[in-house]
C-alpha cells in the first residue's frame, strides 16, 4: 500500500480506495529568485509575493499533473477546518472532497501535507505543529466518514532539522517519544494521530524538506522568502 514513486519532477503515491496523491517538488514551474520554480503560492493577494501569473501558471501545471481536475485550496489558518464538496470553506487545513473532478490540495513549506483514502473520497490534511496538537488529522479521518482507511505522509520537515521551544514541546506531552531533546517528530505524531482515529495502512515517504534545497521550498530553511509546495488527492475511479 501506499508506493511512493517519482512522477517526473514529483512524488507520486497510489492508495487503496481508488486514490492517488502526488506531493510537488519546487521543480518544473516558472518563477524566479527565491521562488524559483513551481510556487503554488498563497491564495491570499495581500500576502502574495511572488508574481501573481507566475503562481497561477505554476497552478495550471500543477492541475495538469492531477489528471486536468480542479485543485481546491482554501486559506489555511494552522487550525483544524475540513472544507468538504458540501461546505467549501474560505478558511481551511483540509479538503475532503468525493468528486471525481476535484483536487484536495493543500500548500506547505515545512508542515506535513498528508493524503488519506476511503472509499468513496479522499481528504488532503495541513498538519503543522498547531494542527497536530489540536487533531486536526483526527478530524480529517472523521470527515470521512465509516469505512477502512489509508493514508500517505507526504516531504516536511524532519526531526533532524525541528527544533522547537517550550510552547511546542508542551502541546505535545502526550506524545513524549516524538520530543527528541530540543527537536520534535512531527511523522511520528502524525502516525501516532492516525491510527488513534482508525488509519491501519499509514505510509511514510521519509523526506525532509529542510535538508533538501534542490527539491523542497522550506520556511525553517529559507524564512519568508520562500516558495510553497502542494499536497493533491484526488479520486482516480
Amino acid at each position: 500500500m501506499g508506493v511512493f514513486g517519482w512522477d517526473g519532477e514529483h512524488l507520486a503515491a497510489e492508495l487503496p480506495h481508488g486514490a492517488r496523491a502526488l506531493f510537488t517538488t519546487r521543480r518544473g514551474g516558472v518563477s524566479r529568485g527565491p521562488f524559483a520554480s513551481l510556487d503554488l503560492g498563497r491564495t491570499d493577494p495581500a500576502l502574495e509575493r511572488d508574481d501573481p501569473e507566475a503562481v497561477a501558471e505554476n497552478r495550471r501545471r500543477a492541475a495538469d499533473a492531477a489528471g486536468g481536475r480542479a485543485l481546491r485550496i482554501a486559506r489555511q489558518v494552522h487550525a483544524t477546518g475540513i472544507a468538504t464538496d458540501e461546505d467549501p470553506a474560505g478558511e481551511a487545513d483540509g479538503q475532503v472532497t468525493r468528486a471525481d473532478d476535484v483536487a484536495a490540495t493543500v500548500l506547505v513549506a515545512d508542515c506535513l501535507p498528508v493524503a488519506i483514502a476511503a472509499p468513496g473520497g479522499v481528504a488532503m490534511v495541513h498538519a503543522g505543529w498547531r494542527g497536530l496538537a489540536a487533531g486536526i488529522l483526527g478530524r480529517g479521518v472523521a470527515a470521512l466518514g465509516d469505512g477502512p482507511k489509508a493514508a500517505a505522509i507526504g516531504p516536511g520537515i524532519g526531526v533532524c532539522c525541528y527544533e522547537v521551544g517550550d510552547e511546542v514541546r508542551a502541546a505535545f506531552s502526550e506524545h513524549p517519544g516524538a520530543r527528541r531533546g530540543r527537536h520534535l517528530d512531527l511523522k511520528l505524531a502524525a502516525r501516532r494521530q492516525l491510527r488513534a482515529a482508525g488509519v491501519e495502512e499509514i505510509a511514510d515517504c521519509d523526506l525532509c524538506t529542510a535538508c533538501d534545497p534542490e527539491r523542497f521550498f522550506s520556511h525553517r530553511r529559507d524564512g519568508d522568502d520562500t516558495g510553497r509546495q502542494a499536497g493533491i488527492a484526488w479520486r482516480v475511479r
